[in-house]
């Protein structure tokens, strides 16, 4: 009789299918948790650990807690259920006694029908959670517990062990997998898994930083013998994720000053003068400190990568279009990307006045453009006849070529990804040169966030407003009092300003969220009855959206219905109201990018808020945005509320996000990193050699793509 085939080694690669307890009836539910595989299993973390009670009896668990009214301990005990009864109406718990020869215990199940189902008397269960004193007996209020045989056949399942007393993990979970089920597949395979897992670190190195194998900060994780234990675990292993993006940024930022070459810019007096007299206003000292920084790095042969923050209305696109400009008296060309065609669309026009009567030649190119257009474009950018391009991504496209492309300039850089920002420093003409690169963001980078995948950047800021700006105020008001606001919005029309009015969506739909087409019928026919209104969104045609723009800018419309498609760029100094509908529906960066389009002027603008928030994340940003002005503090609170997700500017450059490192949390185990990430990049700049070979490879593989580290390792 042939033998049975046995099943093959267990693999970092093994199908979940194939694990004992999954199959392929549970399978599916666990890939949707995002668990394929055992290396998937083995980096699903905890997110805490409950304190698990050793067994005892009823009698035993009575004296820990104690005969105090109310009194309570974290308990487990086993037994035989003595009666159940379900509530007479919904409000009323299932209810069942647990004996045990020892006792009696209480057993409550709130808002549980399906326990009718499940427990019965006559039945064995272990019980565990946290049990009370309630006047003369004992308590549990929606335990958990699990079915045993007391006497089982020979053969069957024996009955369970008594629960030992350990920290045990819980997983993020779902309906159809449980923590417990996760724990258990885990159990069965992570001393076989553990075997297989390699570790990139030499022993000197983690005695310096005091890390443990990574084969036992896993195990310390999953199956701890302390709390101190799974921190220590815990902390290898988010060193771990900050160690490789900051090696990934650390190559990169060797490769971008000690391998490629910028073309030097001249810098002097008289061009200096030259290109102050095209801007019709006088430039802050802020603008001016931060053009003196932009200025010396342009002048060297390294390429500049430099990252210009500064508040909504700040005045950092004349700052750019100077660094651009420097370029263009130098005869090389420049570049400016702009995440939507509004935006695009506007900078050209704004661009295009400030240089009216100069002999620079400035293009548009979106996707939007007409097909007959756009070949004359292209021959005339690679020919040299384009001195400054405008665009979209659609300057990242492989047929735009540039003759001399010395300064690159993204607007807005968190709508763009690393990858992106790669591609657009790659259209120099030679692969082993480079244009300046500047992006700018009016959402400030935190703290925190500016040591990570922005740790390639020197940042500039600029902390002042224009002056004669107003600060604006922002008030919050409930939908129940939006006729208030309209009645108010109308008096500010009639006295001739303008207001912006801000929906979530364009299309009705079933969410209940006010759309473009119904409040401006609404609007139109109720409390803005005989005034212009016009509406915009990002689904109109170019031609008809610069239309409806330009009749604005021109005080030819008193109120423009809108979604966030005028989030950025707008500058209409007569718009003095914005309302925002639904406003806890929009992010923290949103809402204070939509506030700066008014108060470019020198009247009183206001912002107002309406929305009735309905979870806790809603009502912090409604409160956030009305308590501050200031988008360095906005930007602080917004990674609070959201992550460092949005801000890694993850979604477009598909950099993943942490399984284990949580920042702001994290940040002295980020500058440890750093640091260690820095000498290591300084000493072997490839990770060239055996000693780096297993490091390298996990690099490329979690950062090569998002961080464009192919043409560097």
């Amino acid at each position: 009789m042939p033998a049975a085939p046995s099943s093959p080694p267990l693999a970092l690669t093994t199908n979940i299918a194939l694990l004992p307890g999954v199959g392929d009836k549970r399978a599916p539910a666990f890939r949707k948790l995002g668990l394929r595989c055992v290396a998937d299993l083995l980096l699903h973390m905890p997110f805490r650990y409950e304190h698990e009670h050793a067994e005892q009896t009823i009698a035993e668990a009575g004296a820990l807690i104690g005969p105090h009214h109310n009194a309570e301990a974290n308990i487990a005990t086993r037994g035989e259920v003595a009666t159940c009864r379900p509530g007479r109406t919904k409000r009323q718990p299932y209810e069942a006694t647990l004996h045990d020869g020892t006792g009696t215990m209480q057993l409550l199940w709130f808002n549980s029908p399906w326990m009718k189902k499940k427990l019965h008397p006559g039945e064995h269960i272990r019980v565990w959670g946290t049990g009370k004193r309630h006047g003369d007996y004992l308590q549990m209020v929606n335990p958990k517990f699990d079915h045993y045989d007391p006497a089982p056949a020979p053969g069957s399942e024996p009955a369970p062990a008594a629960r030992r007393d350990r920290l045990a993990p819980v997983y993020p979970a779902s309906e159809q997998v449980t923590s417990e089920t996760i724990e258990q597949v885990i159990e069965t395979i992570l001393d076989e898994a553990l075997k297989l897992v390699e570790e990139h670190y030499d022993e000197a190195f983690r005695t310096k930083l005091a890390l443990p194998r990574l084969d036992e900060a896993y195990r310390m994780v999953h199956h701890p013998a302390t709390e101190d234990g799974a921190k220590a675990g815990r902390r290898r292993l988010a060193f771990d994720e900050l160690m490789l993006l900051q090696l990934g940024v650390m190559m990169k930022r060797h490769h971008r000053r000690e391998d490629l070459k910028a073309i030097a810019l001249a810098w002097n007096e008289p061009i200096d003068v030259h290109i102050r007299a095209r801007f019709p206003f006088e430039l802050t000292k802020a603008q001016s400190d931060v053009i003196a920084e932009i200025a010396a790095d342009l002048q060297s042969e390294r390429p500049m990568n430099r990252l210009l923050q500064g508040d909504v209305g700040a005045g950092k696109t004349v700052v750019a279009l100077y660094a651009m400009l420097m370029a263009v008296a130098a005869r090389h060309q420049a570049a400016l990307m702009a995440p939507t065609e509004l935006l695009a669309e506007q900078h050209f026009a704004s661009i295009t006045e400030m240089l009216a009567g100069s002999n620079v030649r400035i293009e548009l190119l979106t996707g939007s453009l007409k097909k007959a257009r756009r070949p004359e474009i292209l021959d005339r950018l690679a020919n040299g006849d384009i001195d400054i391009l405008i665009g979209t991504h659609a300057l990242l496209t492989e047929t735009v070529a540039f003759k001399s492309l010395a300064v690159a300039v993204a607007d807005e850089q968190h709508r763009f990804g690393v990858h992106q920002r790669v591609t657009l420093r790659a259209k120099a003409a030679d692969p082993s040169s480079c244009p300046h690169m500047l992006v700018m963001t009016a959402t400030p980078i935190p703290r925190t966030m500016s040591l990570t995948v922005f740790g390639d950047l020197d940042i500039s800021t600029i902390r002042d407003l224009p002056p004669g700006r107003q600060r604006i105020i922002t008030k919050y008001v409930p939908q129940a009092e939006a006729d208030k606001v309209y009645e108010f919005v109308r008096q500010r029309l009639d006295a001739g300003e303008q207001a912006y009015i801000v929906v979530p969506v364009i299309e009705e739909s079933d969410s209940g969220l006010k759309d473009i087409q119904s409040h401006y019928d609404r609007l139109s026919r109720g409390p803005l009855a005989g005034k212009r209104l016009a509406a915009v969104h990002g689904r109109l045609k170019r031609d008809e959206r610069e239309a409806i723009m330009n009749a604005f800018r021109g005080s030819e419309i008193d109120a423009l219905i809108a979604t966030t498609v005028i989030e950025v760029g707008v500058d209409v100094p007569n718009a003095t109201l914005m309302v925002i509908e639904h406003a806890d529906r929009f992010g923290l960066a949103q809402l204070h990018q939509l506030r700066g389009r008014v108060g470019r002027g020198s009247r009183q603008s206001l912002c107002v808020l309406i929305a009735d928030p309905v979870t806790d994340d809603g009502r912090a940003r409604v409160e956030a945005i009305v308590k501050t002005t200031d988008g360095f503090e906005i930007a602080e609170k917004d990674l609070e509320l959201r992550g460092p997700g949005e801000l890694f500017g993850t979604r477009q450059s598909g950099l993943p996000p942490f399984r284990v490192a949580s920042l702001p949390a994290d940040l002295a185990l980020l500058r440890l990193a750093r640091k260690e990430a820095k000498a290591w990049i300084d000493a072997n700049p490839l990770l060239v050699g055996e000693r780096d070979a297993i490091l390298k490879r996990r690099l490329l593989k979690a950062h090569g793509e998002s961080l464009g580290l192919g043409d560097v390792a």
